[in-house]
């Protein structure tokens, strides 16, 4: 196996003020060496992966990384900064900066190489070697673990603790801790005959390489120094060892430090649980240690439950505005697939029907196989069916966010209350939250361990679903069901200048995050609207600007890379194919991996396509029934060949400010004068524009 790192790897003099050009002066070094072979690409994926979640860590390190198909084989990059470099971390910018590249298909040893790197950037000696190391040659030769010549090294290496994870005699890569947490767990107690207290973890993070086993180490030194036998279950990209069912039936209590979902996390149900973030294990583990065993003295447990999109309802020492977003952002997850299917299905039911068709009698009286209208009537009548769940669905998915599995039953139900005295969209948010904590307050109470497996499945679905029915249908229902036709109304009486400033501020919040928070609130603002059996015109117009501006990001990338492929790295090319056909569809991921690539070019002028969009669609008073369908339900669009004009204008504006902003960074990098030939600044055959943002 080649080396991972050599000294053509390593540039002790780093000079970089942002994140993204020290990234990039590393990974210039890959490409050198033939270990990258498209650098705008890999920046690309690189950047992608930070947007998920920063790299900083405290202590002064930086650790970009990422799988990418244009990664030839597993490649660290390592560079040391003097002025230091901004990479997110709570304490400040990082010195000691590691580019880790891994190709998407990595085997399972290198991986396990580069997971043993991360584990000992948790130990100080390293660091503090790295710091002090004087050339190139030597720094490659320390992270790679090389033996010095005349002694043996103090500092743990991490080929040696690759080697031990391999052989299975580390007891956080999973396996047995049989002798490992005996010595743990040596002199925890008082006394002989003293049970140390017992934790089992598990960490994970969404690209599987560095942050996992970071925490991991984390976790096991605190564990070490609070005399506690602590085993954790790294599930990272080399694949994971599960815990030995005895070992997790014998722990007192369970840390979750992830960031994707915990595989098999059912085998961890019935104990205290601690669920954060994978950096929080990183940085706070005594903490967390801590709090997990004041849970079990108080005798709180969790139930288990399958992996979902959104499994907790916040890491601890976030902030109530993250929190609250995530709980928003699961119900409205699982609520998105009920407004496609039956709002379509509303639409195609208009369309073959026409509007009169939801007059039509019930197809259970009423149904001719071979009559047109039974067929509409059918595919009206099954959309409003499933309209019907938005508001409990919402409601429901909400609480699971805030307090898992026990949320549901008052969730669901303090939705259909709102949806029964027509508290709508407001009434099941409201519904929701409260739900979620009514749960969590009820699962605080120190309960008596014989009664504790009745709690999730009796009790708590009991007792909450009691005190939010009470709530909605006599407390606060009815001011919500006021609150919500006063907002039918004003939307009713929308008209002129007041429209089409709506439908830009739509526009603008469409296009902010691509398919992120902002954009899904904007999507659920206006699918609400239309989710009633008679949509105002208002709220169909405010679905058409939503979706007109929706399209407008991906359209205008596909359309620049057409018209000015010479600004785009050949990925980008490709990417601008498959644009075409996502933005038509009202896909408006379709444009993150340019706005991953150059966000401070790309989304700005998508912000502005979006709003002028919405604003002309609102002008224009195109109508929308369905919720989604981009082209493919233009037949079902009022005003529609205003609508499309509206969307090109969009296209344009957008396609138009990327190419003269990007033409505008290339000049300047190649040192170009106005109007010399752009071949000449930067060849097409050399595609390294700096990003900047």
């Amino acid at each position: 196996m080649s080396e991972m790192i050599t000294a053509d790897l390593v540039d002790l003099d780093l000079s970089a003020d942002t994140k993204e050009v020290a990234a990039r002066a590393l990974a210039e070094r890959m490409v050198a060496q033939g270990r990258v072979t498209d650098l705008e690409g890999f920046l690309a994926d690189v950047a992608a992966r930070e947007a998920q979640m920063p790299t900083g860590l405290d202590g002064g390190i930086g650790i970009p990384h990422c799988r990418s198909e244009y990664v030839t084989e597993p490649s660290l990059a390592f560079g040391r900064s003097a002025e230091g470099v901004d990479f997110g971390a709570p304490d400040g910018p990082a010195d000691l900066i590691f580019l880790i590249a891994a190709p998407a298909g990595a085997d399972d040893a290198h991986l396990t190489i580069l997971s043993a790197l991360a584990r000992q950037l948790m130990n100080a000696e390293f660091t503090s070697a790295l710091r002090a190391v004087g050339d190139a040659e030597s720094a490659a030769a320390l992270i790679r673990g090389d033996e010095p010549e005349g002694g043996t090294d103090s500092v743990a290496t991490p080929v040696a603790a690759s080697a031990g994870a391999a052989t299975g005699s580390s007891a956080a890569d999973g396996s047995t801790p049989d002798s490992s947490t005996a010595d743990k767990g040596a002199g925890a107690g008082t006394g002989a005959d003293a049970q140390p207290f017992r934790i089992v973890a598990v960490t994970s993070c969404p690209t599987g390489i560095a942050h996992t086993y970071m925490a991991a180490e984390a976790l096991e030194n605190a564990g070490r120094d609070a005399g506690v036998e602590l085993v954790v279950e790294p599930q990272g990209s080399a694949g994971f060892t599960r815990l030995d069912p005895a070992v997790i039936a014998a722990a007192d209590a369970v840390i979750f430090a992830h960031d994707v979902p915990v595989r098999e996390k059912e085998r961890f149900a019935g104990k205290p649980t601690v669920d954060v973030g994978v950096k929080a294990g990183i940085n706070r583990p005594a903490e967390l240690i801590t709090e997990v065993r004041g849970k079990a003295e108080r005798g709180e447990v969790t139930g288990g439950s399958a992996p979902t999109p959104v499994e907790r309802g916040g890491e601890a020492g976030e902030g109530y505005g993250s929190m609250l977003r995530k709980w928003l952002m699961s119900g409205v997850s699982y609520m998105v697939p009920f407004v496609a299917a039956g709002g379509l299905l509303i639409a195609l039911g208009f369309a073959i029907g026409g509007y009169e068709i939801k007059s039509a009698p019930s197809v259970m009286q009423h149904f001719v196989w071979t009559q047109t209208d039974s067929w509409a009537a059918l595919m009206f009548q099954i959309g409003g069916v499933a309209f019907g769940f938005l508001v409990p669905v919402l409601a429901g998915y909400i609480a699971y966010g805030m307090a898992d599995r026990p949320g549901l039953v008052p969730g669901f139900v303090g939705g259909m209350i709102a949806s029964t005295i027509n508290a709508g969209f407001l009434g099941g948010l409201a519904a929701g939250l409260i739900a979620g904590g009514v749960v969590l307050a009820i699962q605080k109470v120190k309960i008596p361990k014989a009664v504790r497996g009745i709690m999730p499945v009796v009790v708590i679905p009991l007792i909450s679903t009691a005190i939010v029915g009470f709530l909605m249908f006599v407390v606060i229902g009815k001011p919500i069901a006021s609150a919500q036709k006063g907002m039918t109304d004003w939307l009713n009486g929308l008209s002129g200048s007041n429209a089409i400033l709506l439908g830009a501020l739509l526009g603008l919040m469409m296009c902010f995050d691509l398919g992120g928070p902002v954009n899904k609130v904007a999507y659920t603002f206006a699918t609400a609207g239309i989710a009633v059996s008679n949509p105002s015109d208002s709220a169909m117009k405010i679905m058409a600007a939503v979706m007109a501006a929706g399209m407008v990001p991906p359209l205008a990338m596909a359309l620049a890379t057409t018209v000015r492929g010479k600004l785009f790295t050949e990925t980008e090319r490709e990417n601008g194919k498959a644009a075409w056909v996502l933005g038509a569809s009202f896909i408006s991921e379709g444009a993150i991996p340019f706005a991953a690539a150059d966000p401070l070019r790309v989304i700005p002028s998508s912000m502005v396509g979006g709003a002028i969009t919405g604003s002309l669609s609102m002008a224009f008073g195109a109508t929308l029934r369905a919720p989604h369908g981009g082209i493919f339900v233009v037949p079902l669009i009022g005003h529609a060949f205003f609508y499309l004009i509206a969307i090109a204008v969009g296209m344009c504006v957008t396609a138009a400010l990327v190419v003269v902003l990007k033409g505008m960074r290339k000049q300047s990098v190649g040192g170009t004068a106005p109007g010399a030939p752009e071949d000449i600044a930067a060849p097409a055959s050399e595609p390294k524009q700096p990003v900047t943002a």
